[in-house]
């Protein structure tokens, strides 16, 4: 498929669920009225997760769209709505795959143990992106020195200095 070709029919509605189908990056080149439409973006979607980055707005706050992108490319969370990365279903999704999410999650979910945990558990560093309340919570903070020793550059001053955890890094 052309590229020009594509450019020229971005508002055709059938041209673009058949080049999106085969390629879901093609949306990029979609009308907007086509990025928001749910048939197109779906079939998008579908095909490739990294096609939620040319989603309309709107469709970036659909939960089902941002789920089935999400379960294709993880890192793709960081295109949600604002409303979307405030729910626990969905940051979790992401972050047991990608716990670099953590860093979009709302301030609540990042205050939240069993989120971070499970970010932590796929990337301790990112525990530089917890509340301080959970940088400071000794369960998380030794998940995350397993998972990555520079994770102990984000802890708690008070942890640093306990016995088992500085042990973890030597």
């Amino acid at each position: 498929m052309e590229i020009e070709e594509i450019k020229k029919n971005s508002n055709n509605k059938e041209f673009m669920l058949n080049a999106v189908s085969k390629q879901g990056k093609y949306l990029d080149l979609a009308s907007e009225e086509l990025k928001d439409d749910e048939d197109v973006v779906k079939a998008a979607v579908a095909q490739d997760g990294e096609a939620l980055e040319f989603v309309s707005e709107r469709l970036k706050d659909n939960a089902q769209i941002v789920m089935q992108a999400i379960k294709k490319a993880p890192w793709t969370a960081c295109y949600a709505s604002e409303r979307l990365k405030a729910k626990k279903d969905i940051i979790m999704a992401s972050v047991i795959n990608y716990g670099q999410t953590l860093y979009y999650a709302s301030q609540e979910l990042r205050d939240d143990k069993e989120v971070v945990k499970a970010a932590v558990a796929n990337k301790g560093i990112i525990i530089k992106y917890a509340s301080y309340r959970l940088q400071n919570d000794k369960e998380l903070a030794t998940i995350a020195i397993k998972q990555d020793k520079r994770a102990f550059q984000f802890i708690s001053k008070e942890l640093k200095k306990d016995e088992e955890i500085k042990q973890l890094i030597n």
